[in-house]
């Protein structure tokens, strides 16, 4: 049996952090970490496994024999398991063999704390550090102000396995091709964030990255740590903001990952009706264990930290905060008080808000929750959750059931348009048009839109100018912006060749300019989250499918009147009423040629008239393009 020495990075106060859930840096102890003593160099190795009874590190320096290498156990009834193993190197690979105390159970491990894993089907762990030196300290400074609540914020959600290929070679981008290709190209679409699928190690490429073994390690796929942080930093270097999609909500059974880890239910909750995902066919993190806690708000810290992300997505938080979530009844316990929230997981979500914007309050956290749960993104000392941003589930819904409407029939559903501006205010939401929406026989958002092909594409323009116009941030998932006319597929590329036709073409020259027009225009994003910010003319001219709204700045001078004309009659002559005196000049139009549009529908300078209109003193006659969006400010010299 080879020598392990006795040596630990733990201090009684780390250990009592971790006990308490109030450590979060655990990626600074546990795992493995390269460490010389005595004069010699090699690894040292801990992970926490309470129920244990022997610890061996296993791997390819002793042929995988379980007994060569054996951890020591800690004193303090932590059960941590931890020891420095001389020799042993950047490179190594390695897993956890553990004998349990609960019935001899046997399970052999991927560390926890991983900062590489094996490409798969390979499951081991790599003993790896980096040195990288980072280049984007210009970014880190400013990156307040980029992220913050009153600033333009248009995301690009990418699924890095899917977005473009290698078609040659018939593989990935590495992360080293995608810091220059998708650099690039988020660059000249004018988007502000990249929004990334998970790309923390996970076993099964159809779960898309949401079923993760490897918490603390970008997965192998595209390459290895550094060369993700190189993208990372490529990304800020350019002026792109980086969301990373973060799953606290579930793991997966497979052998080498966090379930029965020990061969006990260390992770995830014991309690089946707490602790299983029916749907997903997963576990759920027992979110009453402080240990558990520590470990996810330590991961949550360590992306941001290692990795400058600038904010986390987290995924599926229904299914955190509610015990019935997708349960029948008799599936499900309610807790203390009689009630389906899950009080554990409430607790959590707070603390994690909490420690993230203590540390970081230059980022965001953005919640995927799809309920009407109150106070998801208020702060915690209000009693919310302390999210910086929800989903607006909602209006995706309605918004993407009315543009599937022939246009004839929507004068029967403007209601639908226009509901989400009843609650627009309550959270600070995100109108998110993701992944989520181009899957599973749903089609992309281009094969929901109803008519001939011009008709499509206008349509989609429209749909499109409304999402940037109505208050909230803006999520497009990779393909929107080239008008994908398939559902989205995670084994094969964008249909980039799409490219060539004016049509697609026209949708890409106009996602553009929409980003443009977003982020140079104040009112569109400095108000976002308040009544403040928006202003109905008109949403009751069902007979036309008009609507028409304005959104305001801090400075008036910044307003802008939004006319949207949801079916293909352009309307000419229409009278809307105005919030003063003064001439209106157009400053954006859907119609435009160069988006495939007509460019037949255009409005010269309007001077406003003392006719009384939609209750207002002054009014004006305007033109609206068929499937069409217009945008007008007044001149300076109005008063």
């Amino acid at each position: 049996m080879a020598d392990v020495t006795v040596f630990s990075l733990f201090t009684e106060f780390d250990i009592n952090l971790f006990k308490s859930g109030k450590h979060y840096k655990l990626y600074e102890k546990f795992g493995s970490h390269i460490t010389t003593i005595n004069g010699v160099e090699g690894t040292y190795f801990s992970v926490w496994a309470p129920t244990a009874k022997q610890v061996s590190v296993v791997g390819d320096f002793n042929y995988w024999k379980e007994g060569e290498h054996l951890l020591n156990v800690r004193w303090d009834e932590s059960g941590i398991w931890e020891g420095f193993i001389p020799n042993i190197g950047k490179g190594s690979a390695y897993k956890y063999k553990i004998q349990s105390n609960n019935n001899g159970i046997v399970t052999e491990k991927a560390d926890p704390y991983a900062r590489r894993c094996e490409h798969n089907p390979n499951t081991a762990s790599i003993v790896w550090e980096d040195d990288y030196s980072w280049k984007d300290s210009k970014w880190m400074k400013s990156r307040k102000k980029k992220n913050a609540l009153d600033a333009p914020y248009s995301v690009y959600e990418v699924h890095l396995g899917s977005w473009k290929k290698q078609i040659e070679e018939n593989r990935f981008l590495s992360y080293v091709e995608l810091a220059d290709d998708l650099v690039k190209y988020v660059k000249d679409m004018n988007f502000t964030h990249v929004e990334l699928m998970p790309i923390m190690e996970f076993p099964y490429d159809p779960s898309w990255g949401y079923q993760i073994t490897g918490y603390f390690a970008p997965t192998s796929r595209f390459g290895y740590p550094e060369e993700f942080k190189l993208l990372v930093d490529k990304l800020h270097q350019n002026d792109i903001g980086i969301i990373l999609d973060w799953v606290p909500s579930h793991f997966p059974e497979d052998a080498h990952g966090l379930g029965f880890f020990d061969g006990s239910c260390l992770y995830e909750h014991p309690d089946k009706k707490k602790g299983y995902h029916q749907d997903w066919k997963s576990l759920i993190f027992n979110y009453g264990r402080n240990e558990v806690k520590s470990f996810l708000i330590s991961n949550a810290i360590f992306w941001l930290e290692q990795f400058h992300a600038d904010g986390l997505r987290v995924d599926a938080v229904a299914s955190m905060l509610f015990l019935d979530y997708s349960r029948e009844e008799g599936e499900w316990e309610p807790n203390i008080y009689g009630g389906r929230e899950n009080l554990d997981a409430i607790a959590f979500m707070k603390e994690l808000n909490v420690a993230v914007y203590d540390n970081f309050p230059d980022v965001q956290t953005i919640a995927e929750e799809s309920t009407a749960f109150p106070g998801v993104s208020k702060p915690v000392f209000l009693g919310g959750l302390g999210f910086g941003m929800k989903w607006m589930m909602g209006w995706m819904h309605d918004t993407l059931q009315y543009f599937a409407k022939e246009p004839i029939y929507r004068k029967h559903h403007q209601n639908d348009i226009t509901f989400s501006l009843t609650y627009a205010f309550t959270e600070n939401f995100m109108l998110p048009l993701s992944h989520d929406e181009v899957v599973y026989g749903k089609k992309s958002i281009l094969g929901r839109m109803p008519g001939d092909e011009w008709q499509r594409f206008a349509n989609l323009r429209l749909l499109y100018s409304y999402m940037f116009t109505h208050p909230g941030t803006k999520l497009l998932f990779q393909g929107a912006e080239i008008g994908q006319s398939e559902e989205w597929d995670f084994q094969t590329s964008l249909d980039w060749h799409l490219l060539e036709y004016q049509s697609h073409k026209g949708i890409n020259q106009f996602i553009k300019a929409i980003n443009t027009f977003y982020k140079s225009e104040p009112a569109l994003y400095q108000k976002q989250f308040s009544h403040d910010g928006f202003e109905w003319i008109d949403y009751g001219d069902a007979e036309h499918s008009v609507i028409v709204f304005i959104r305001k700045g801090n400075q008036p001078k910044d307003n802008v009147i939004i006319a949207c004309n949801m079916t293909p009659v352009p309307l000419e002559n229409y009278r809307i009423g105005l919030p003063k005196k003064g001439s209106l000049i157009e400053v954006f139009n859907s119609d435009n040629k160069s988006f495939f549009g007509t460019g037949d529908f255009k409005n010269k300078t309007l001077i406003s008239e003392g006719a009384l209109w939609h209750s207002r003193k002054n009014s004006t006659e305007i033109t609206i393009p068929p499937l069409g969006m217009v945008a007008f400010k007044y001149q300076k010299s109005a008063k």
